[in-house]
């Protein structure tokens, strides 16, 4: 178990890209969520990646809340059905904390299967 926890723990450390190349090679399918651009004020910059696969095992963040929980759920669809889609999030001020966009920016993210 201990190794497990370290193995988890060093894999956190890693690119996300690298991650999502190390899961195809185990045989995963995997899927690649991309912050293609911002507006405003917006928790992760331009090309952060959070990597997914058909199991719901996830790595890297592209955002955080109930905004990463989202773009888990679409990528489960990109990998069955292989068509990317483009996702957009954006909330008033007074909604934002609940969906994790603490100052109310707005993110677009780019889900693609890869492999």
């Amino acid at each position: 178990m201990t190794s497990q926890i370290i193995s988890q723990a060093a894999e956190d450390q890693l690119d996300p890209l690298m991650v999502a190349e190390r899961w195809m090679l185990d045989g995963r399918d995997v899927a690649v969520a991309t912050v293609i651009e911002t507006w405003g004020s917006a928790p992760r910059p331009v090309g952060s990646h959070l990597v997914i696969d058909a199991e719901g095992n996830f790595s890297g963040s592209v955002s955080g809340g109930c905004v990463e929980g989202a773009v888990i759920s679409e990528a489960a669809e990109v990998i069955a059905c292989g068509e990317p889609k483009m996702l957009e999030f954006g909330v008033a001020d007074e909604t934002a904390w609940r969906v994790g966009l603490s100052c109310g920016g707005k993110i677009q993210v780019y889900v693609e299967r890869v492999g």
